[in-house]
């Protein structure tokens, strides 16, 4: 038989279980699921069903029990949990089944993308020893053929190099590829079944559409099914033909994608339209309304930022690499300005810089009028008095061991400001600054949602009292209800405090809702800057269309109507 023959056939291995012939009847059918850990419910009564070909998105807040459902599908619930109801897989039930019976139609059948690539891979592993597992599903027994197919399959997910990435481990490839990895494996064995568990949440806003595209062609060229987990309704609204909306572990709404995408009913599904920053650009326009005020009227007015001709290279594997490339940028006093592009576009060694956590190899950096260059760490200590920081994730940023009340009055006790009770007193302000009640100050991070470990992040770098506050992607390990609420308290302090903010981020819709002036970084280099007005409704550089691009609309489909300016842009380069 001939190897592609073999590959063929391969491919079409037959299932443990029978498929149904049933074509009619929906691939997978839930009624009555509840979920429970001891005497506690995490899901009740929970029914829909998903037709064969078909998306179908859960979305909701963390605890609602999007993840849970679908682990109660693939049975990988943890020690503990107890799943009753009825959970029908191609016309077989398939809770009361036997883990050994069950096992085969997992990995097989039904895949399985998981959030997070990093844990989801062995690290010590290469990518082609895993993925040779995931190829023996398929019960083939050459190991030539089957070392065939996942290269194969690689190409198929769009990776370059196949082989490469075969013998890659993998910290040695970017987020964007280990997560087409994952999809690789998840739909190598065929599965008619495909359940995507945030498989977009830690990526940029460019790598997830190509993520989300090859989703949805890869359901429409191998007739998949697809369950998508997410937060966010504007993605949901794209990809999926159908929409259940959760909360605390109960359906609030459910139907087709239009229909509760464009008029939903319940007042929770109304509030998560409301919170998608694609859908609502000038929610905050009230509270940024002063920052465009001081921004119009700063001419005549030193910025409290400066960032002048600043490059920094460095020497990575004998080879240099110019991370940061003649940069320039001002913040006037009491504005936002933020910093978007794609991972390794050298956002984070600016704001390094910025902090002086770097020294730049030329240029200088000026905040508040104090040059940065060439300080000692002594000296700088006056700046940061003034310069705060709060880190993308609050729970690593965050002594796990100390209480809120701690941590927020540690920057107090290491510059000795205030006696103890004014230390105190300073405390309990800047909690009730970003929302928080005093009866938290007791707890640990641990104890905390995220939305509240990012508001003690917050009412820590704020206890000082500084003038500028440096966000590096403050929300995006955050739902988008979290997400709004902690805006929201940014622009609040804002607008009351006078504070002027650097906010990282590759989150462009959120940048529109946020910031007032923009600088979109690619290799280094500032391709394009202006006013969030300038650079949202006329780009002018095809890398800033892109990313614009990629800002889900809700609009269902993968075919979006390109940006007018990209139209612009291509006649211009065709012309010349």
């Amino acid at each position: 038989m001939a190897t592609q023959d073999r590959l063929t056939l391969a491919l079409h291995h037959a299932e443990t279980i029978e498929p149904s012939t049933q074509t009619a009847s929906p691939l997978l059918r839930i009624d009555g699921l509840s979920v429970s850990y001891g005497p506690h419910e995490v899901v009740t009564d929970v029914g829909f069903e998903l037709g064969r070909g078909k998306s179908l998105a859960l979305i909701g807040e963390s605890g609602s029990g999007k993840s849970t459902i679908a682990r109660a599908v693939l049975r990988l619930l943890p020690n503990g949990g107890r799943a009753t109801g009825r959970v029908e897989f191609d016309g077989h039930e398939v809770l009361a089944l036997s883990e050994r019976r069950f096992r085969p139609l997992r990995g097989k059948a039904i895949g399985f993308i998981p959030q997070d690539p990093g844990n989801a891979l062995n690290p010590v592993r290469t990518i082609g020893a895993q993925a040779m597992e995931a190829a023996a599903l398929i019960g083939e027994r050459d190991a030539v053929i089957r070392k065939a197919l996942v290269l194969e399959t690689f190409a198929q997910v769009g990776l370059d190099n196949t082989q490469r990435v075969y013998d890659s481990y993998p910290h040695e490839l970017s987020g964007g590829m280990l997560q087409r990895v994952l999809i690789g494996l998840a739909v190598l064995p065929r599965p008619s079944l495909l359940v995507a568990d945030e498989p977009t949440s830690a990526l940029d806003v460019t790598i997830q559409k190509r993520i989300l595209d090859l989703l949805s062609r890869l359901q429409q060229d191998l007739d998949i099914s697809l369950l998508l987990i997410t937060h966010d309704l504007a993605i949901a609204a794209e990809r999926a033909d159908s929409l259940v909306v959760l909360k605390d572990g109960t359906i609030q709404e459910a139907g087709r994608t239009q229909t509760v995408f464009s008029s939903p009913a319940s007042a929770y599904a109304r509030k998560l339209h409301a919170d998608v920053p694609a859908l609502n650009p000038d929610r905050y326009a009230s509270l940024r309304n002063p920052g465009f005020r001081l921004l119009y009227t700063a001419a005549d007015k030193a910025p409290k930022i400066e960032v002048n001709a600043v490059t920094k290279t460095f020497t990575v594997g004998g080879r240099i690499l110019k991370a940061v490339d003649d940069v320039s940028f001002t913040v006037p006093a009491g504005t936002t300005h933020a910093l978007v592009g794609e991972s390794g576009s050298g956002k984070t060694t600016t704001i390094r810089l910025l902090l002086g956590l770097e020294q730049p190899d030329t240029g200088n950096i000026s905040v508040a009028g104090e040059q940065l260059a060439g300080r000692s760490q002594e000296s700088l200590r006056d700046v940061w008095r003034h310069l705060q920081f709060v880190y993308q994730n609050p729970f690593i940023s965050l002594d796990p061991t100390w209480k809120v009340e701690q941590l927020v009055r540690e920057p107090l006790d290491r510059f000795r400001i205030g006696t103890r009770n004014e230390r105190a007193e300073r405390v309990r302000e800047a909690i009730a600054n970003v929302g928080l009640g005093e009866h938290l100050l007791a707890r640990k991070p641990q104890a905390l949602s995220g939305g509240q470990r990012q508001r003690v992040a917050i009412a820590r770098s704020l206890v000082l009292k500084p003038d500028v506050i440096v966000l590096d992607e403050p929300t995006s390990a955050l739902d988008v209800s979290v997400q709004a609420d902690i805006v929201e308290v940014l622009l609040s302090l804002q607008a009351n405090l006078g504070l002027t903010y650097v906010f990282v981020s590759h989150d462009l819709a959120l940048v529109r809702q946020l910031a007032h002036t923009v600088s979109v970084m690619q290799h280094g280099r500032i391709v394009e800057h202006g006013t969030v007005t300038d650079i949202f409704d006329n780009p002018q550089q095809p890398y800033t269309v892109s990313l614009l691009q990629s800002i889900p609309s809700g609009a269902a489909g993968i075919g979006r109507a390109p940006h007018p300016q990209l139209r612009r842009i291509i006649n211009q380069e065709k012309i010349a």
